[in-house]
């Protein structure tokens, strides 16, 4: 018999041999149906894998991560096998399973794929998986392996055997189809319902350009056809919503080549969005003590040295600025916490100064390579709503928690109230990437740990994701659209103040070493405003938006009644501009619809008359304008602002 404990920490006995689905089979039938995938003692396994030590199983289903992870890798073998079935003599690579779907890279030497050709693919595909194939593993020795793919004349498949140990070489089977693989499968091809061709692409072999360019081809597959419909339906909203192409429409950023990729240009209406969530941010900041400094966009070489940025960021970075002066070096700054750290350090400080708190909207810069950079989510130059809190070690949880405090009013204020924390620790085993002493490590990470269960925020722990001076509380946003977003961020820092000689004179009269705490709810602006465009598909929150409402006047004989409406909004600060153009008013309302204005102020004669606006709100195609005074349209607007923007 042996022991199998389950993650609720139940152990149930079994005969040596159980295998991971007569295990869910005991449990219930219910659970056998939906099974795919399991793990024994932290190591992925067959549903049918003979189990012939005490460990730990868990069961996994479509709704896991790793249920998910072991479908699209086995969609990948059947995908393998349609393809070499319908292009014989090609020569397969490598086929994992990605974030959404997985891929297959294919050398298929004077065939051309093109999206014409994903129909019959696909077909080809699910008739496979309707065939209920099951997926079967099995032991090759080294030897064997190389016979088997030099007789395909495989030279991929032999270079990645070549680097393989004898004894640790396995296949998997399925049909008349055998692969290369470590295993990973669900039960069998049955299980596999819909599926789909997303797209091909060129990818080197080994991702070196060097080598030889092959296809890849990526596809998605899913248990039921709704699941493949609703996916698809959900891409064709996330287009929509693509803050690229928004920020277009709504003239908010543009790129030029000329100033240079990941360099974003903030239009007026985007320069004055972004001016708004710095004032909102700094108001907040003011009411809880943080004082505002500014410092250079470079610093010299040595800096960086001292902080460790040089060493982390330094060959991935822009290179070095050279002065006149021979040896002087500076660089455009990577991060703004070395320049704090100075601010810090320009006189003696003693227990009864602290806290300081130093905000800045800092812009710092990253050579991205070209091949990473993507709209406003990946730049090479952004401002981080930066700020850096010197504390007493006795100060550090109450500091803490004021900063998730300002953080959560950030989330509720603009929306976002699908969101969990994670603890961000150090990788367990490799130590070495890391900056500082063990010690300090275990109280920084403590530190995290009980702020985040004493606010009760609900939290999951990542390890290895923790920055190389100190471990993190990022906060994870989900959109409108499910996906998940890292957005404000937390970390607790011993070795900083260390690097830099920081210290401040205690009660005993002695010099002692500050903690740091980083904080930005934000993350970065760029990265901020690009989130919640797609959140929000544009329909920012009333507060914020550009213009909260447009006068539309049904002819030029009403523009002295719209510039007098103007003026009294303006009094009652609502965003407001005219559209007087000699164009009709369905056209005026469809371009305001596209530009996402909350408010449109229709004004005429029957309006001129009795002092009134005709009220249409931004997506109410079909419902009846609302006849409004000027007085009871701002006091609906402000009620609405107080609705989300509460004060902190």
């Amino acid at each position: 018999m042996i022991n199998i404990t389950l993650p609720d920490g139940s152990v149930k006995k079994f005969d040596a041999g159980v295998t991971p689905m007569d295990v869910a089979m005991s449990i219930s039938e219910g659970l056998a149906r939906n099974v795919i995938s399991a793990s024994f003692n932290g190591t992925t396994v067959e549903t049918k894998t003979p189990l012939t030590t005490d460990g730990s199983l868990i069961l996994y289903t479509w709704n896991d991560a790793e249920g998910k992870k072991a479908f699209w890798h086995s969609s990948s073998h059947v995908l393998a096998q349609a393809l070499q079935e319908m292009y014989p003599g090609i020569k397969l690579t490598i086929g994992p399973a990605i974030d959404n779907g997985f891929y297959y890279d294919v050398d298929f030497g004077d065939n051309v794929v093109t999206d014409k050709d994903f129909k019959a693919i696909e077909d080809r595909f699910l008739a496979i998986a309707r065939e209920k194939h099951e997926f079967t593993m099995r032991e090759a020795s080294k030897a064997d392996a190389l016979d088997f793919y030099k007789k395909e004349n495989n030279q991929y498949k032999v270079e990645l055997i070549e680097n393989l140990e004898d004894g640790t070489i396995t296949f998997c089977d399925h049909a008349t189809f055998t692969d290369l693989c470590r295993g990973g499968h669900i039960p069998n091809t049955g299980i596999i319902k819909a599926m789909k061709i997303m797209s091909v692409a060129g990818a080197y072999w080994r991702g070196d350009e060097k080598n030889k360019q092959l296809t890849r081809v990526y596809g998605i597959s899913f248990p039921k056809q709704k699941d493949l419909t609703e996916y698809l339906e959900l891409l064709e909203e996330a287009k929509r919503r693509d803050h690229r192409k928004l920020g277009k429409e709504l003239d908010l950023f543009a790129f030029s080549s000329k100033v240079g990729q990941g360099l974003p240009l903030w239009l007026p209406k985007g320069a004055a969005l972004r001016d708004r969530l710095e004032q909102f941010l700094k108001k907040a900041q003011k009411k809880a003590g943080y004082e505002q400094v500014v410092t250079p966009h470079i610093g010299q070489k040595e800096l960086y040295v001292t902080s460790g940025h040089y060493a982390k960021y330094g060959a991935d970075s822009f290179q070095p600025i050279h002065t006149p002066n021979e040896g002087e070096e500076f660089l455009l700054k990577p991060m703004n916490c070395p320049h704090h750290c100075e601010i810090y350090n320009t006189k003696p400080w003693s227990y009864k100064d602290l806290p300081k708190r130093y905000a800045e909207f800092g812009t710092v810069y990253r050579y991205e390579q070209s091949g990473e950079l993507h709209g406003l989510t990946r730049v090479r130059g952004f401002t981080q709503d930066d700020a850096h809190i010197f504390c007493t070690p006795d100060q550090l949880d109450a500091e803490f928690k004021n900063v998730i405090d300002l953080v959560l009013y950030v989330f509720s204020s603009l929306g976002f109230e699908n969101f969990s924390a994670q603890i961000s620790l150090r990788d367990k085993e490799n130590r070495e990437k890391y900056i500082g002493s063990e010690e300090n490590w275990e109280k920084a990470e403590n530190a995290i740990i009980n702020a985040a269960r004493d606010k009760g925020l609900n939290t999951v722990v990542e390890y290895g994701e923790a920055a190389f001076y100190g471990p993190k509380l990022d906060f994870m946003v989900k959109d409108a659209l499910g996906r998940q977003w890292q957005l404000g961020t937390i970390q607790v820092d011993y070795n900083l103040p260390e690097r830099f000689d920081l210290s401040y004179k205690g009660s005993d009269n002695e010099l002692h070493r500050p903690v740091m705490i980083h904080r930005a709810p934000f993350g970065s602006m760029e990265r901020f405003i690009a989130i919640l465009l797609e959140n929000t598909a544009g329909n920012f929150p009333l507060w914020l938006m550009p213009e909260q409402a447009i006068i539309l006047s049904l002819s030029e004989k009403y523009e002295n009644y719209a510039k007098k409406v103007l003026e009294l909004l303006e009094n009652h600060e609502i965003r407001a501009l005219i559209d007087n153009r000699n164009e009709t008013i369905g056209r005026k309302i469809r371009e305001a619809e596209v530009q996402k204005v909350p408010f449109m102020l229709i004004v005429g004669e029957e309006e001129e008359k009795n002092g009134t606006i005709s009220v249409r709100r931004h997506g109410d195609a079909g419902k009846s304008n609302q006849s409004m005074t000027i007085e009871e349209f701002a006091a609906a607007v402000q009620a609405e602002i107080d609705k989300t923007l509460k004060a902190f």
